[in-house]
């Protein structure tokens, strides 16, 4: 199986996790191991890697590829979402370091057939989990015009939601929408040729936002922020990868309100409500890869890179 997907930052991410051979890490989103690979490399026969994806194909590379390394790493299949209750499984209380590098891999990317790309025509899939039994295609197919709306607007960004909401809507009456062509072209035809010529391709903030919408990327995130620096041992590091504003403002709110948690009024003389700093944002501005990986890899050029540091104790 081929699974090619560039780290991004790599050595900056090794840099910041500041790996100590005897830690204990986990990487919540392993893909082909780029990352895992190298931490897995730096530490000791006292160290230990945990492993998590939901992809099938990315379980199986990365158990291929860490087990040529080291005995020390476990692979896992499961959404980072539920990492604690994996932890608690394998007998982990605490970890050293995380890292999360999120969206979708350049392995799901340049695999026509599942359905992420709008420059390949396959059946509208894009799920990250195979097992999820919701399809892009039945987002498209089943979701109300208000809902679809939302989403576009939400997840997309996307200027001409409601137009390409109603045009999906209108067509489906007629026959199911079941692949990314089809879908391209009734985007395209919902936005004005002048915001087309302007533009880069008329059906990537559509496509974003269905993706995150059936993978529940943003909500997933959510949920997860405050868990994992919970479960970061003194000094431990959060390094977390987005690829775009909606993550990223996830990732810093959470990161700002570990920091700064007391939630008692501007006026008051001293904290009553006894919330206490869990430790600091190690980095004010996100990251950002150097133009060089830039040339070389131009899916890098959205990276932001953004690092929280549990209090020592």
């Amino acid at each position: 199986m081929e699974f090619h997907h560039v780290p991004i930052m790599l050595e900056r991410v090794l840099e910041e996790l500041n790996i100590r051979p005897d830690g204990i890490y986990l990487d919540g989103t392993v893909g082909g191991a780029g990352h895992s690979s190298e931490i897995l490399k730096r530490l000791s026969d006292k160290g230990r890697l945990i492993c998590l994806d939901q992809d099938d194909t990315a379980v199986a590379i990365a158990t291929e590829r860490l087990a040529k390394i080291s005995s020390r790493a476990t692979v896992v299949k499961s959404n980072f979402v539920n990492f604690a209750s994996v932890l608690d499984e394998l007998g982990i209380a605490q970890v050293d370091g995380i890292l999360l590098d999120l969206g979708v891999s350049s392995h799901q990317l340049d695999n026509g057939e599942r359905g992420f790309s709008y420059r390949t025509d396959a059946p509208l899939d894009m799920r990250m989990d195979q097992s999820n039994p919701e399809t892009a295609r039945d987002i498209v197919n089943n979701y109300s015009e208000a809902d679809l709306t939302r989403i576009f607007r939400e997840y997309g960004e996307e200027p001409f939601a409601r137009q390409i909401a109603a045009n999906i809507c209108r067509a489906r009456q007629k026959a199911k929408i079941s692949t990314t062509f089809e879908l391209n072209e009734l985007i395209r035809s919902s936005i004005p040729a002048r915001a087309r010529r302007n533009g880069g391709h008329p059906s990537k903030q559509t496509f974003q936002a269905i993706r995150i919408a059936l993978n529940r990327e943003l909500q997933v995130l959510e949920d997860s922020m405050d868990q994992m620096i919970e479960r970061l041992s003194s000094g431990g590091r959060l390094c977390i990868i987005t690829f775009h504003s909606l993550e990223d403002r996830i990732v810093k709110q959470s990161m700002r309100r570990a920091e700064h948690p007391c939630i008692c009024p501007p006026d008051f003389p001293v904290c009553v409500c006894g919330r206490v700093p869990q430790g600091r944002m190690v980095t004010r501005k996100p990251i950002l890869p150097d133009e060089k990986e830039q040339e070389e890899n131009p899916r890098s050029k959205s990276a932001k890179l953004r690092v929280f540091e549990k209090k020592p104790e």
